[in-house]
């Protein structure tokens, strides 16, 4: 069934959406906005980093159903980033970068394509990232004084896959090193939520800690203690509190609430995405089922509440709430965003992930 659904999410947000960049032949980019403005037409404004979330959700269609089709709009798609990057694979967010190598680093284990050069680049600039200030970390961006859980986590799950894929044996340590830090800093003794990130003062010390909770954070941290996660221990017994946290706290009858559109309408998805990893990884355990039953209970509510549209289903940026279609690029509806489609498209993925391992 969630097979099935995810099919149908794939092809409305890549009807609605998928477009050339500037029409050169063998590029696609998705348009940030649906109905789309003329800025959003030309790919003036097109956001990196959810363009990098497009990709990983192809890649997850491609899993659940390969189709050489769908292989080759990766490809266009990988080019059409760097090419509306201006030839560069990297900007001066440490999270955003992390994202997209995130993303080619699994069309690299799904297709077979090669991505040394970029990931090389991507993770040289991660590993720069690092200082000492506030005992460790990587920067959000170049050149500021914050330090987050949406730059760290990312960043820690690429390292841990990325060594073992050709990076750095090093790169391994790196990530415990990464997710330790979240650890130590960034986790509510009283909730065990991770709070949003932390300024740092030039001598390198705390000068204020973001104590904002956003569902992305969970996700990351999460996916970063699955990865390094090797048998009972400290890497799962972060993960399994994190899950229970997340249940407790930021859901409404196992349903993950919303955070809007904008870059916000990532969050949701980007903890399903998570959640089902540890579902599988942890399997009939507490963690693991109730990992799975998040998972099926927010793609569940997406689906209930989607509105019909050109192109299939259309979601809202609050699952358990009802989708309303935008009639126009002036009306101000978070469902006009390419982050909330994805976020719902993602959920829907995840669903079918859990569903095939229930199965298995």
């Amino acid at each position: 069934m969630w097979a099935a659904r995810a099919a149908v999410a794939e092809r409305a947000v890549l009807t609605r959406h998928l477009r050339r960049v500037w029409a050169l032949p063998g590029t696609r980019l998705g348009v940030s906005g649906w109905p789309a403005n003329a800025r959003q037409k030309a790919h003036t404004h097109w956001n990196y980093w959810w363009q990098a979330h497009l990709l990983d959700c192809l890649v997850d269609a491609q899993h659940r159903q390969p189709h050489p089709g769908r292989a080759t709009t990766m490809n266009r798609l990988a080019r059409g980033i760097r090419l509306r990057n201006f030839g560069a694979w990297t900007n001066s967010y440490y999270d955003d970068v992390a994202w997209l190598g995130l993303a080619l680093l699994r069309l690299h284990d799904c297709e077979g394509v090669t991505v040394a050069t970029p990931l090389t680049r991507i993770t040289a600039q991660l590993r720069a990232g690092w200082t000492d200030h506030a005992g460790g970390g990587i920067w959000w961006r170049r050149d500021d004084d914050f330090k987050n859980v949406p730059a760290n986590g990312p960043a820690a799950i690429l390292f841990a896959r990325w060594a073992e894929d050709g990076g750095e044996r090093a790169d391994r340590q790196r990530a415990r090193s990464l997710t330790a830090w979240m650890e130590e800093l960034l986790v509510d003794p009283a909730t065990g939520l991770l709070w949003d990130g932390l300024h740092v003062n030039p001598d390198g010390s705390i000068r204020d800690v973001v104590r904002t909770v956003y569902t992305y954070c969970q996700g990351v941290f999460l996916g970063a203690c699955v990865e390094l996660d090797d048998g009972p221990g400290v890497w799962r017994t972060r993960a399994e509190r994190t899950i229970r946290a997340v249940a407790a706290h930021l859901t409404d009858h196992d349903v993950i609430r919303g955070r809007g559109g904008g870059d916000g309408g990532l969050f949701a998805g980007i903890l399903t995405r998570y959640l089902a990893l540890a579902a599988v990884r942890f399997g009939d355990t507490p963690a693991g089922a109730a990992a799975g039953r998040i998972v099926l209970a927010s793609a569940e509510a997406a689906w209930r509440n989607r509105a019909l549209a050109r192109g299939g289903p259309l979601f809202g940026p609050e699952w358990s709430q009802p989708a309303q279609e935008p009639r126009s690029p002036r009306h101000r509806r978070a469902e006009r965003d390419l982050s909330v489609q994805l976020s719902g498209w993602m959920a829907v993925e995840a669903a079918a992930v859990v569903e095939r391992h229930q199965a298995q």
